[in-house]
């Protein structure tokens, strides 16, 4: 029998014959279980706001894209293609290009990402989910599907085909021109629809045909500068990095869709240990009362600890004993309070009590690794704070 686990888990379960012991024990026991709680439930909930807050990107960034780079185009060969259509894990892939440009609607102007893309773009990304009105270009047309944020600046509908939208793209070369509308390629475009999934995301592009966006920037009918891909599920990410540089011979950089939007991701990161720091030292602080309770149980038991030690048992076996009850508190109070989270966060999800608009609920998930995170950081500071107050226990407190 392990004789210090034994005395910690009597003097757990048993009552103590001083009244303000147990209140103080009770105490510990609370700010454990209910820090243990608040822990839980506010990283579920920043593991939720994370998940809602990629939901926008995801819509319209693919699970990998390549660029050039040598510059902001390249071309792709038909031997090139048919090796990517050979990749094993590679689901579909999309040929497109950006560019900034110039749009006018009326006496309005913007300069943003003109995209073109080709058929296959609505099967990488899913982007007719997004339409807000109208519908997806057509191959092979002067269509453009506009975002949101830039259809209210301009004040646009679709298919208005009396206010044609124009775009101006610088023409390539060097040099000066004499006459500055020269230096532009121009087109009418008719917008017939509009996309809506973030703030910044509608105001960013206007989508038009693959073929439209090489007439205009004056490419080569094989000249790109990306291709998007759609991976099957469970592919090898790495493996399929390594043949795209093997058949682009190492010319292109390979993202997924973490980097490319590496800053948010970090944002989104850098908040969560953040509120984790916060809130452990919330639970630091909760635990001098498990130091407390600890150094008053030595206290109230040092009769007890005089004879144990005139018996023959060492000091070092005596702070044992309050190290371990401390522990155990804080292991058992961690269950009761991630059980009480997880039931407070499984409700959320369910019956979604908490709202952040009348038609959005606050948004929580429930992960493992939310649980595992709480549970190491709860039993790892209740051990600290054990062995602390189990230092009081000396050979002078027992003289």
């Amino acid at each position: 029998m392990n004789f210090p686990l034994y005395i910690a888990k009597r003097y757990i379960f048993s009552r103590s014959k001083n009244n303000a012991i147990n209140i103080i024990n009770r105490i510990a026991s609370m700010g454990i279980i209910v820090g243990t709680m608040a822990l839980f439930v506010v990283l579920s909930v920043f593991s939720g706001l994370k998940v809602f807050s990629l939901s926008f990107t995801n819509e319209i960034d693919p699970d990998l894209k390549i660029t050039s780079t040598l510059g902001k185009s390249f071309l792709i060969t038909p031997d090139q293609e048919s090796k990517i259509k050979k990749i094993d894990g590679v689901a579909s892939y999309t040929k497109i290009i950006e560019e900034r440009v110039l749009f006018l609607f009326k006496d309005k102007q913007q300069v943003t990402y003109l995209k073109g893309v080709d058929s296959l773009y609505p099967v990488v990304n899913d982007i007719r989910k997004k339409l807000f009105n109208g519908q997806w270009i057509k191959p092979d047309t002067y269509q453009v599907v506009v975002g949101y944020g830039i259809a209210r600046d301009f004040s646009m509908g679709v298919l208005d085909f009396e206010n044609p939208l124009q775009i101006f793209a610088p023409k390539p070369g060097k040099g000066a021109f004499e006459n500055p509308e020269e230096a532009f390629n121009k087109t009418d475009v008719l917008p017939v629809g509009i996309y809506s999934i973030s703030e910044d995301l509608d105001s960013k592009y206007v989508f038009a045909d693959l073929s439209l966006a090489q007439e205009l920037l004056m490419y080569k009918p094989n000249q790109i500068s990306g291709v998007e891909f759609k991976l099957k599920e469970n592919a090898n990410e790495d493996a399929i990095r390594s043949q795209l540089e093997n058949i682009f011979k190492n010319k292109i950089t390979i993202k997924n869709r973490a980097q490319l939007n590496e800053s948010l991701y970090k944002m989104l990161n850098t908040e969560n240990i953040a509120v984790y720091l916060i809130f452990t030292l919330v639970i630091i602080v909760a635990l001098f009362n498990l130091v407390g309770a600890l150094i008053m149980m030595i206290l109230d038991k040092k009769g007890n600890l005089k004879t144990l030690f005139n018996l023959g048992t060492e000091i070092k076996s005596l702070r044992k004993i309050f190290m371990l009850q401390g522990t155990l508190l804080s292991v058992f109070g961690g269950i009761i309070g991630l059980a009480l989270g997880i039931i407070m966060v499984v409700l959320q999800q369910k019956y979604n009590f908490i709202m952040l608009t009348p038609t959005l609920a606050y948004p929580v998930v429930f992960t493992l690794e939310n649980v595992l995170i709480v549970m190491a950081t709860i039993v790892s500071l209740g051990f600290v704070a054990s062995l602390i107050a189990s230092s009081r226990v000396s050979k002078k407190l027992l003289d």
